[in-house]
């Protein structure tokens, strides 16, 4: 993965130790609550609280609302947020956020590029590891309410002691080329109809990257495509992803023509450089939080201005 196009993976990004050895200390809630520099990001509803400069707002313990779940996120290692070097931070997720309600919240969508190096990455970890514990309340083993250990990085089952671990869900995704440099973008059944994207989709088990790439093109477009080239990769936590991208090409041999799968996939479209700018008014591409942004405008050659965040 080449520096430049990291740089263009907005949820990639992160200045923060994640301090993964502290996770093992028994009483490392009772060090972060004693400990006056700790701070805490609140998450409601899947969206952080906003400073008035338009910074993710770290508060004090005794500043935040009740709270149903807390997980220890790390240290910050930012040399430009208003935190020192070293800050402890903690997610906690708010069952009611009334005592914030003049407060602006983040939505990581809309406003992942706006977020420094450092929120960015606080806000998608918190984020990832937050829905993964509303998904996994109860042990898969015996149905019993599992029990938040280690900073909130584990869930125990108290009946047979198994430790349950997040999980994250590697999907791939691929900026698929023909013969003449065209890109393929598709419209998914599930978005308005005039939105078009990358194919993409979840990784099998037993499945390489890369099989899954060629799979996927297979199974959405009909097309056989050849040599996937890893691109770089993003966190994608809605629900509980990561984004591994790629390059593909259109086998030299294959004469069959691209076709929607007409299930997920209902129009698909072959793009040059000049239509894809000439049909901006037309059609919606990704936003730029995406990878899926970032693969499109690595193909084009730079930043497309098509109004969308």
């Amino acid at each position: 993965m080449s520096q430049s196009f990291l740089r263009n993976l907005p949820l990639a990004r992160f200045e923060v130790d994640r301090d993964h050895a502290a996770r093992e200390r028994e009483l490392l809630w009772d060090e972060l609550w004693s400990d006056p520099s700790t701070r805490i990001l609140p998450i409601f509803q899947g969206t952080g609280l906003l400073d008035e400069h338009g910074g993710l707002a770290l508060l004090p313990i005794d500043a935040v609302p009740p709270w149903e779940t807390r997980v220890y996120l790390g240290r910050s290692l930012s040399l430009t947020s208003p935190e020192p070097v070293g800050t402890p931070v903690v997610a906690v997720e708010l069952t009611d956020a009334r005592h914030l309600a003049e407060w602006d919240w983040a939505n990581l969508r809309q406003m992942g590029t706006a977020l420094s190096d450092r929120d960015a990455g606080l806000l998608t970890e918190a984020i990832a590891i937050l829905n993964w514990h509303d998904s996994h309340r109860f042990s898969p083993r015996t149905g019993e309410a599992t029990v938040p250990e280690k900073g909130g990085w584990v869930r125990r089952d108290p009946i047979t002691g198994l430790e349950v671990f997040p999980r994250t869900d590697p999907a791939v995704i691929g900026g698929v080329t023909d013969a003449a440099d065209r890109l393929l973008l598709g419209s998914n059944a599930l978005w308005e109809s005039n939105r078009y994207s990358l194919l993409a989709g979840f990784v099998e088990p037993g499945e390489s990257f890369e099989a899954a790439v060629l799979r996927e093109i297979h199974e959405e477009s009909g097309l056989r495509v050849t040599d996937p080239v890893y691109l770089g990769s993003q966190p994608w936590p809605f629900p509980a992803s990561v984004m591994v991208g790629f390059t593909a090409r259109v086998e030299e041999d294959f004469a069959g023509e691209a076709t929607p799968d007409g299930t997920e996939i209902l129009d698909l479209r072959w793009f040059t450089r000049d239509e894809l700018a000439g049909a901006l008014d037309e059609i919606r591409l990704p936003g730029r939080t995406s990878i899926a942004r970032a693969i499109i405008e690595e193909w084009f050659g730079g930043a497309i201005d098509d109004g969308r965040a």
